[in-house]
């Protein structure tokens, strides 16, 4: 029987996921509020075909929302990249799922063939260091899914608070509120907040901010609020953001967000 689907679901296919690094990758994802689940395949074939058949199977039955997954499996050179190989089937069968590739070769003679792996696919998939930190693996997560925090940083001088809706400058460890973004002010830079988090550069389609717009002109009434929430945060940080800073428009299509400066 299929198993039921659960929010935030991580399914981890690593041959060393019982140490330190993919335990502590574990923890984190359980203070995120998401369900790891590892993959034991059963003995008897080789190490690498054991846990493609493993995996395969367990995203049908557990229709994960993410997958982290290991490079190399074994100590086998056959193994050295069969993880390579795993993602190519995972990629043909359910190309819209998110896949993070773990790698021992971001240096080293091997880093070429893994650097080609991470090109070939037209799909949600990135590659991370190993040894990256347990933090940074759950943003890379973040962006691929397409999800974003509670509380996202833009920077490190504001804070967009999702679950109360405030935005928040910062000074040092204080957070200090910009109570007058609110209502669709505050929607709008939500909207180009998680854009941002998911992938820096990200735009956000004009149609998509004029949703909270009002008036016979939605876009101009969409340029009036973004000139405001820009004056807000300015005074809040003590700076002008001039047209090209923080807000950019870009044209015929859309806002995306550049964090300020520290």
């Amino acid at each position: 029987m299929r198993a039921s689907k659960q929010d935030n679901k991580i399914l981890i296919v690593d041959d060393e996921s019982s140490s330190a690094i993919l335990m502590a990758v574990r923890r984190r994802l359980e203070e995120e509020g998401w369900l790891p689940s590892v993959v034991h395949p059963e003995s008897g074939w080789s190490l690498g075909e054991e846990f493609e058949a493993a995996t395969l199977y367990a995203i049908e039955e557990e229709q994960p929302d993410g997958v982290l997954l290991d490079v190399r499996f074994g100590e086998d050179k056959d193994d050295r990249f069969k993880g390579l190989e795993i993602l190519q089937k995972i990629v043909k069968r359910y190309p819209k799922l998110p896949i993070l590739m773990f790698t021992q070769y971001a240096q080293g003679p091997d880093r070429d063939t893994a650097a080609r792996g991470a090109l070939l696919w037209d799909a949600p998939v990135d590659f991370i260091d190993k040894l990256a930190s347990p933090e940074e693996v759950v943003l890379r997560l973040r962006r691929l899914i397409g999800t974003a925090p509670e509380r996202i940083p833009v920077g490190n001088r504001i804070m967009v608070d999702v679950e109360t809706a405030m935005v928040y400058s910062k000074d040092g460890d204080d957070l200090i509120p910009v109570a007058e973004i609110q209502g669709m002010k505050f929607e709008i830079l939500r909207e180009l907040a998680a854009a941002w988090y998911r992938s820096p550069g990200e735009m956000v389609p004009f149609s998509k901010l004029e949703r909270y717009s009002d008036g016979d002109d939605p876009r101009a009434s969409l340029r009036v609020r973004i000139r405001e929430i820009k004056d807000l945060l300015g005074v809040a940080l003590g700076v002008r953001f001039a047209a090209g800073e923080l807000i950019i428009n870009v044209r015929d299509q859309g806002y995306r967000l550049l964090p300020p400066r520290a």
